[in-house]
């Protein structure tokens, strides 16, 4: 059974920093790329970034480029987002995801074969 476990969040003031992981179990986690999206209540989720099978290759999304960065630890089974100077529009329910059919990662929710259950970040002004 496939389990991806979010944990980091929390609520932060504007400025500040959090480091969310995602731990995973009941995969090849090696075989797998990974991503970050986020989703706020009344909207779709929409993508944060992906990572590539080995950590080689990244991609963000503008919204937080330079400001957070995506890595993995295979040896430990951990997809991690190092999140700084957060923004109150940073505020989301942040999700991980792992697809075993793209090994650059990707954009896209459907390209995603297995979620987490959510970690809640809240940035406040």
């Amino acid at each position: 059974q496939v389990q991806l476990v979010e944990s980091g969040g929390g609520l932060v003031q504007a400025g500040g920093s959090l480091r969310l992981s995602c731990a995973a179990s009941g995969l090849t986690f090696s075989t797998y790329a990974m991503a970050w999206f986020r989703q706020v209540p009344g909207k779709e989720r929409e993508f944060v970034a992906t990572i590539s099978l080995s950590g080689g290759n990244t991609d963000y999304a503008d919204s937080v480029k330079g400001r957070f960065t995506i890595s993995r630890n295979n040896a430990h089974n951990t997809l991690y987002l190092q999140m700084n100077s957060l923004k109150p529009e940073d505020t989301a329910a942040y999700y991980c995801a792992a697809t075993p059919s793209r090994p650059n990662g990707s954009r896209w929710r459907s390209e995603y074969r297995y979620w987490g259950q959510g970690t809640q970040v809240t940035v406040s002004s």
